[in-house]
């Protein structure tokens, strides 16, 4: 679910003009010209589509995703030190490392001291939509880890919702640049089946709609967090949906027959 919210992150910085989206991603160790990761794109990073080497498997203590949270103190340093597997664009892959990749950064966007850095999410984000609850908890780099450590109540997880389901305004505000909430939520090209979008699944896949996404409205998109914590977004039902129990092991929790019941379809 972090995830999405590095996505909005990023969408705020594009609307203040600090980021582009298909300018290269300022990342030091890619700042040789000639490195064939210097001209990675955030709109690629945020497509999961960047072709970098990463294994996203969470069975081995020693692997990529697990060893960059628990065992370097620097996630995006850890991320941005892998070398390409795929031409960029070219093959789709999830990976925590490349969300931690755009977090950093967004610290040279941002700008000025380490303080604004550290202050950029509740300034950009949870203060204007009233989420007093929200924090994303730093690396031992001081990196925020947009991939996995972001702490809300439901109720701040459903304000998130609304500002997507409100296409990025709030209050008449608008947060995210204008056709921001439609990037998100569109096909990354290369992702398989139209699963993905930019930081957000458009489909729940087997583990969490075990009876089938039948019923399901097609405009429906989600931020898919651990072990069953799920915020759905249906703006054709004008309904956002926050679940945050815990549901260990594949196929404990079937989100989609929960939102086939709140729909009240068969």
């Amino acid at each position: 679910m972090t995830k999405s919210v590095v996505n909005a992150l990023a969408g705020v910085l594009v609307r203040e003009g600090k980021l582009a989206l298909d300018g290269p991603l300022r990342v030091p160790e890619w700042s040789a010209p000639d490195d064939p990761r210097h001209a990675l794109t955030l709109r690629q990073l945020l497509h999961m589509s960047s072709g970098l080497a990463f294994t996203e498997s969470y069975g081995n203590p020693l692997g990529d995703v697990l060893w960059m949270l628990f065992g370097t103190g620097d996630a995006a340093g850890f991320a941005a030190r892998k070398p390409l597997a795929a031409p960029a664009g070219q093959r789709w892959s999830y990976s925590s490392g490349t969300t931690n990749i755009i977090s950093r950064a967004l610290r040279g966007a941002v700008g000025g001291t380490e303080a604004d850095y550290q202050l950029f999410p509740r300034r950009a984000l949870f203060e204007p939509l009233g989420m007093t609850s929200a924090l994303i908890e730093p690396d031992a780099a001081e990196t925020f880890v947009g991939s996995s450590l972001m702490f809300a109540t439901a109720r701040d997880w459903a304000r998130f919702g609304l500002l997507f389901l409100q296409d990025g305004t709030w209050d008449g505000r608008r947060i995210l640049p204008e056709g921001w909430v439609a990037f998100s939520v569109t096909p990354a090209p290369a992702a398989p089946d139209g699963v993905y979008g930019a930081h957000f699944w458009l489909r729940l896949g087997g583990d969490y709609a075990g009876s089938g996404e039948h019923g399901i409205p097609p405009d429906a998109y989600h931020a898919i967090g651990h072990e069953g914590q799920i915020l759905t977004v249906v703006p054709s039902h004008r309904l956002v949906v926050v679940r945050l129990g815990l549901s260990v092991g594949r196929g404990a929790w079937d989100h989609a027959a929960f939102l086939r019941h709140l729909l009240g379809v068969g």
